[in-house]
């Protein structure tokens, strides 16, 4: 089993995340934020990888060190479960409509982590997630899983519509790219025999 489980605990924050690569799209996820809780759980569904989370953090500031340490622990639990990267198919991309709303999301497990985030918002907020706030959970969460994420917002006009569509557009993309392709179990997905640098 593909499963990994990282605890991160700071003056700002208390997380624990687990994750089952080869799950079914489980969630039980709390953080005390709703709307991101709410962002967590589709990621969960839609790439059908198990993912809990637990965090307690300093909401009385803001939103921010929750958001992006969850995106630091989340990231380190997918690079961890993900292994030696042995047979995975590695890069997806794939146009998410919500909507209005259409966003390309291209991935690669390339072990170089680089984010591209060409998402813009209307507004400050939605509801009290600060949008700005969208880009930093997938900046934390590239870093730290090791891939390359391409994001991109075509066109949309509701802003919860357009960060529903980068989240779903993510899991689909890594429900593709950590998939087996049965043809190369036993290799990995790399000319230099391996990846990572």
């Amino acid at each position: 089993m593909r499963t990994a489980t990282i605890k991160r605990k700071t003056k700002e924050t208390d997380i624990q995340v687990s994750v089952n690569l080869d799950g079914t799209g489980v969630s039980d996820v709390a953080t005390g934020v709703g709307f991101f809780d709410h962002m967590l759980d589709l990621l969960a569904r839609h790439s059908r990888i198990d993912i809990t989370v637990k965090a307690v953090g300093d909401l009385h500031v803001d939103f921010h060190h929750t958001t992006e340490d969850v995106g630091i622990a989340l990231g380190q639990a997918v690079k961890q479960a993900l292994g030696d990267m042995k047979g995975i198919t590695r890069y997806a991309g794939l146009h998410m409509p919500m909507d209005e709303t259409l966003t390309r999301v291209v991935i690669d497990i390339s072990g170089r982590p680089v984010l591209v985030f060409r998402t813009e918002f209307s507004r400050d907020k939605i509801g009290e997630f600060d949008t700005e706030l969208v880009r930093e959970w997938f900046q934390a969460f590239a870093m730290n899983a090791g891939i390359t994420l391409h994001v991109e917002t075509l066109y949309g006009e509701n802003n919860h519509h357009i960060a529903e569509s980068c989240f779903k557009g993510l899991a689909r993309a890594l429900r593709a790219a950590v998939a087996i392709d049965p043809k190369t179990a036993n290799e990995v997905p790399s000319t230099k025999g391996q990846l990572g640098g």
